[in-house]
């Protein structure tokens, strides 16, 4: 069940990633984002009292906002290294960086999967790789560039990956309750930052708010999903399957915006699902 929920959860993930995209072109980018935890907010709200009782401790929201911390400051690092940096650099390593970390930390903490599931583990990292890997035409990327871009895209998928070994710390039977205090502690932080930085809200172009509000309940539902399934599985196991999540995105530009997918990408998606059939095996 919980390799289902993982796979899952790195189809909302890459979904929540492509229609917070959209949005973002048309207002700034820390405003979508805040828009977004708003709106992911209210279907947690709604979400919550479906999945039944809970056993919660002090424990569990304590570290649920600490990966609330670590969630708003994700965003922040990723967000600039993608304004400054080669797309090309900074979507490849900062996908790595998020699944490698709860994965290690996974192995660390006590995980032991199989040998095919560790093969599995293995292989999806080259899928990640693929399937992030942009098109640059016959200009290859500047190295300068590339270097500078490097260390802030590995932290930031360092931050993202904290994020996820932080929920999975959280108890089995604590239920949603983790993200509830992740939540409440992200959104100030995104506030904070719109606010000091002086953002334009922006969201009454056409169509934007519903964008937002889209983008926010499939993050949402990625986190939730996510969340369950580091409840029941692995870390390391979880972790590897959810960073497929650019899969979807790519898959959405192709058939949305009309982008042309490169063969490369398209082997991407052929390895991830190999990924995913030996990690499950």
């Amino acid at each position: 069940m919980s390799i289902v929920l993982a796979l899952g959860a790195a189809a909302f993930y890459g979904s929540a990633d492509f229609v917070g995209a959209v949005a973002a072109r048309r207002t700034a980018a820390l405003s979508v984002a805040l828009g977004a935890q708003l709106s992911g907010l209210l279907v947690l709200l709604v979400a919550i009292p479906f999945l039944g009782s809970a056993v919660v401790t002090r424990h569990d929201l304590l570290f649920g906002a600490a990966a609330g911390v670590f969630g708003g400051l994700g965003v922040v690092v990723v967000y600039r290294t993608l304004a400054r940096g080669p797309m090309s650099v900074v979507a490849p390593t900062t996908a790595l960086s998020a699944s490698a970390v709860p994965v290690l930390a996974g192995l660390v903490l006590g995980d032991r999967p199989g040998p095919a599931a560790l093969l599995g583990i293995a292989v999806s990292f080259v899928a990640i790789a693929l399937i992030t890997r942009e098109r640059t035409g016959d200009a290859p990327v500047p190295t300068r560039d590339a270097v500078a871009a490097l260390l802030p895209a590995l932290a930031g998928g360092a931050i993202f990956g904290l994020f996820f070994v932080l929920l999975h710390q959280t108890g089995d039977h604590a239920g949603l309750w983790p993200l509830l205090a992740a939540r409440l502690t992200s959104v100030p932080i995104l506030a904070a930052l719109v606010a000091w930085r002086r953002e334009p809200l922006g969201l009454r172009a056409a169509g934007t708010v519903g964008a937002v509000a889209v983008s926010g309940s499939l993050d949402m539902a990625a986190n939730i999903l996510y969340l369950l399934a580091s409840q029941h599985g692995m870390l390391a196991v979880v972790a590897a399957l959810t960073g497929l999540y650019p899969a979807s995105t790519i898959v959405l530009a192709q058939t949305r915006l009309s982008e042309r997918m490169a063969p490369v990408q398209l082997a991407g998606l052929g390895v991830a699902a190999l990924a995913a059939v030996m990690v499950a095996a």
